[in-house]
């Protein structure tokens, strides 16, 4: 079965874009929802994190302080780098053992940090979904209603879409003007006959 990932920057409806192809049936993994999950249940980032950023990192209760982790490591690139180290091979880990579980002729990974953490490497193909930005600003500020400054500061902490464009083996258009669906069913095709 061929692994493919799916990806695309703040605002660039990765996500919708997901769902019609699991809405085909495509065996689906959603790399940033198993992440969190993830990081309560495994012993190895519990640990990692607690000697990294300290026992504040999870309550009395076992759940994880995101807010107060966030705060920790959003604005320092390099204690990012250090939670992201902690994170990643954890994640792409559980996303190959999930994939070897599945039939089909393909599954998808949908993972905002695709090409960032390196997990396309265990991937045979990658879709990038690509916006302008106008647009991708526009969605986000209405969908988190937050400031065009605190969305361009998310997106500064994510590789710029041109960069993730030599990455992509096929990119799809959602700019509110080209069909999705055609899109999507031609990419299908051709992951078919692959």
């Amino acid at each position: 079965m061929l692994k493919i990932g799916i990806t695309g920057g703040i605002g660039t409806g990765k996500s919708f874009v997901s769902k019609i192809f699991k809405s085909m049936g495509i065996a689906f993994y959603d790399a940033d929802k198993e992440a969190k999950d993830i990081m309560v249940k495994s012993d190895i980032i519990r640990k990692g994190l607690i000697n990294e950023f300290g026992s504040e990192t999870y309550g009395e209760d076992g759940a994880l302080n995101r807010k107060w982790l966030a705060d920790k490591v959003f604005k320092d690139p390099e204690k990012l780098e250090l939670l992201n180290g902690i994170v990643h091979p954890v994640v792409i880990q559980d996303a190959l053992d999930w994939t070897e579980k599945q039939r089909g002729a393909y599954s998808l990974k949908e993972a905002a940090l695709l090409y960032e953490s390196g997990s396309y490497k265990s991937l045979d193909y990658t879709i990038l979904v690509a916006a302008s930005l106008d647009l991708r600003l526009k969605r986000v500020m209405k969908r988190d209603h937050v400031s065009k400054e605190e969305v361009l500061d998310r997106m500064s902490r994510q590789m710029p879409e041109e960069e993730k464009k030599g990455y992509a083996d096929f990119i799809i258009v959602n700019d509110e003007v080209t069909p999705l669906l055609p899109q999507v069913l031609a990419i299908h095709r051709k992951l078919l006959e692959i």
